[in-house]
């Protein structure tokens, strides 16, 4: 009996030891094609990389690799849309050295080469100190052991329209955006006061130091209160939850509330109006009810979606985020002051101009850009700008905000934007920015059309007053320049 019970565990024993093998052969293949899976995506994402991302990642501003290019290649040029050339190397005194033909005009967006780089020089700078040059011509100037010529960045800029916001802004402090709608390209940056980049590194001390900020682009950089521009997203959160245009308002020229005291803008006394002519006034008074009268935490979550407290996707750097800090736990005073664009709320020129450009494209936000593409020196596509976008907003939402914008042209605070030439949508804004009541930015942000062409505008002028006095003039003037 012993003995057959010692036979059958010697017949089992290679059974389960067979059961073994196969167990650690099934965990060690799962191994094996876990990490060949592993493998095969590095290969995978390398390529890409490489393909795809390389050239962005080597053209970092901080990669010190970039500047010892210039040894081999000669910076190329960058240029507006039409070939005017803006910025280019020419040799003085045997020494190589960025000359920049418009001077201050595109100062802000073109940049500076010394002491540091900015805008256009420092974002595409290793594009511009590649070469694409005919091939023969590359292999003689290696012989010769001379420079290849490098590429040219040719820009969405248009020098009319930059002509146009230049001279627009005249002595204002400030920024002027004019974007395409179409594509996301930047059709004209101004910023003001400004800087002759020719002289940079001479005059580096006292621009460096300078109490206007010379050197900063207020366009991208500079953060301001919206005032009544913001009433766009006021309006926009309203809408979504519950609003209706045809709701009323009683406007007696101010509204209390706890103790603090809302004032429509020069003590105008608007009466009895519905949403949509509230909208068209500027209606501090019916605003800062609505500003109340929304859920908690809803205005802040259609900023958001309108990209405040986030960084605007652009395909360029140095933009700051707009900001808006209004809580669920602050008081009503703030709630009504931040309803009509007071506050704490800051923004950008180019943010307002982008949503905008969101609500021109029934909700999608194209991605803005200002080197369209890249040719070599002797005029050949290397590279062109893919343009891209998202939704945030629907269709139906931008077309109703449309509608409150084009009213404020035919028949509220923008009517000076309004012509038979094109059809333009808008809004006012005039920003306090001190505890004197007198002193306010002047603002106005909208779009226009005709045909085919589209373009959004963000003018802001500081210290100027009523944005339908200073800023609607010149974005008049940019509609006109470009459709007409």
């Amino acid at each position: 009996m012993r003995q057959r019970q010692r036979d059958t565990d010697r017949t089992d024993e290679p059974e389960q030891k067979g059961k073994r093998r196969r167990s650690l052969n099934v965990e060690a293949s799962v191994i094996t094609y876990v990490f060949l899976a592993l493998f095969l995506m590095l290969i995978a994402y390398f390529i890409y990389f490489m393909a795809f991302k390389s050239e962005d990642f080597i053209n970092n501003p901080a990669n010190p690799r970039v500047k010892g290019f210039e040894k081999l290649v000669v910076r190329g040029e960058i240029q507006a849309s039409d070939g005017t050339v803006l910025a280019r190397t020419v040799t003085r005194n045997g020494k190589e050295v960025r000359e920049y033909p418009k001077g201050r005009e595109y100062a802000h967006v073109v940049g500076f080469n010394s002491n540091g780089m900015s805008g256009i020089e420092s974002d595409k700078s290793f594009y511009m100190l590649r070469s694409h040059a005919f091939i023969l011509e590359r292999v003689m100037n290696d012989l010769k052991d001379q420079k290849n010529p490098g590429d040219n960045m040719v820009t969405s800029l248009d020098t009319k329209l930059q002509d146009a916001a230049y001279n627009g802004m005249g002595s204002y402090k400030g920024a002027a955006v004019a974007i395409d709608c179409e594509t996301g390209g930047i059709l004209a940056m101004v910023s003001k006061p400004d800087f002759d980049p020719n002289t940079v590194e001479s005059n580096w001390k006292s621009l460096s130091s300078s109490e206007d900020s010379a050197l900063l682009n207020r366009a991208t950089q500079g953060l301001y209160p919206p005032g009544s521009t913001f009433k766009i997203i006021t309006a926009l959160s309203y809408l979504k939850n519950g609003g209706k245009l045809t709701d009323t308002f009683d406007c007696k020229g101010s509204y209390t509330q706890d103790g603090y005291t809302i004032h429509c803008y020069g003590g105008e006394v608007h009466g009895n109006q519905t949403f949509k002519q509230a909208f068209g006034n500027s209606c501090n008074v019916a605003f800062s009810q609505v500003g109340l009268s929304l859920p908690k935490g809803a205005l802040k979550s259609t900023a958001q979606e309108f990209y405040f407290n986030k960084r605007i996707p652009a395909d360029f750097s140095n933009v700051n985020k707009s900001q808006f800090t209004l809580k669920s736990s602050d008081n009503q005073a703030m709630v009504m002051q931040t309803a009509i664009g007071q506050g704490n709320t800051l923004v950008t020129p180019l943010h307002m101009a982008l949503i905008c450009e969101a609500l021109c494209n029934d909700g999608v936000l194209k991605t803005p850009y200002v080197v369209d593409h890249i040719v070599n020196d002797g005029g050949s596509l290397v590279r062109r700008h893919s343009g891209s976008g998202q939704r945030i907003c629907t269709e139906s939402e931008a077309h109703t905000v449309r509608s409150l914008m084009r009213y404020v042209v035919t028949n509220g605070t923008g009517r000076v934007v309004n012509s038979s030439a094109y059809t333009a949508y808008g809004k006012t804004g005039t920003a306090e920015f001190s505890s004197n009541k007198n002193e306010a930015h002047s603002w106005f942000v909208g779009f226009a059309k005709k045909g085919d062409k589209k373009i959004a505008v963000a003018v802001i002028m500081e210290g100027a007053g009523a944005g339908s006095s200073h800023a609607a003039p010149l974005a008049r003037k940019l509609f006109e320049t470009y459709l007409r």
